[in-house]
């Protein structure tokens, strides 16, 4: 009985340091990072529109609020959507769209056109700040019915628009195939550029 666990063992050891059979999968530990993330989005494994929301999120807060009925932009929704716009003017082959929200003051059908009018509030800033309109939306309202704090009365957190990634620019939805790291990591790409070392000939000539 002991051979047999001690060839056992053996084939154990082999089998591990033996080379995978070809079209096995690679192990993680041979690619950097940006190059995982490309090879899981050509597979399918990660799907990119899903990465971009997230960085998006990360990157930028995604959520303004407004006075009691009301689809005015106070001082403070407008530095939100301007951090927004300087992150959407990077990505230049991204859609957006913005949903609108309400507290649960007010009808159904009135608080479904506010949380509409708050939506378009936010895409006609974001316009101002030179992100064309075509590439945002303010189609969906969703009024009184996704509150974030359960309640009657009045709660500014309800009253929000929400900014989120919806999808591509058609004309520009290939450049994210085998160019996916060069695009949504563009300052990984730049921070990898090594500075030249080459002297300018003016320098020579001094």
């Amino acid at each position: 009985m002991l051979k047999y666990t001690a060839i056992f063992g053996l084939a154990l050891i082999t089998g591990a340091c033996a080379y995978k059979e070809a079209g096995q999968p690679l192990d993680g530990q041979y690619f950097g990072q940006a190059t995982l993330n490309n090879t899981a989005v050509l597979s399918g494994e990660r799907d990119f529109r899903v990465e971009l929301a997230k960085r998006f999120a990360q990157d930028v807060p995604t959520t303004i609020n407004f006075d009691f009925d009301s689809a005015q932009l106070d001082g403070a929704a407008r530095q939100v959507l301007s951090a927004q716009a300087e992150w959407i003017r990077q990505f230049p082959e991204v859609r957006f769209r913005v949903y609108g929200h309400t507290d649960a003051v007010g009808s159904q059908s009135y608080n479904k056109s506010l949380g509409l009018r708050r939506a378009r509030a936010a895409v006609n800033f974001l316009v101002s700040q030179g992100i064309s309109r075509q590439r945002l939306e303010a189609v969906a309202s969703f009024g009184e019915t996704q509150p974030l704090v359960l309640t009657d009365g009045r709660e500014r957190r309800n009253r929000r628009t929400v900014t989120e990634v919806s999808g591509f620019v058609a004309a520009r939805v290939n450049e994210l195939d085998g160019k996916y790291a060069a695009i949504i990591y563009r300052d990984y790409v730049e921070s990898a550029v090594v500075p030249s070392t080459l002297t300018s000939e003016s320098s020579l000539s001094e």
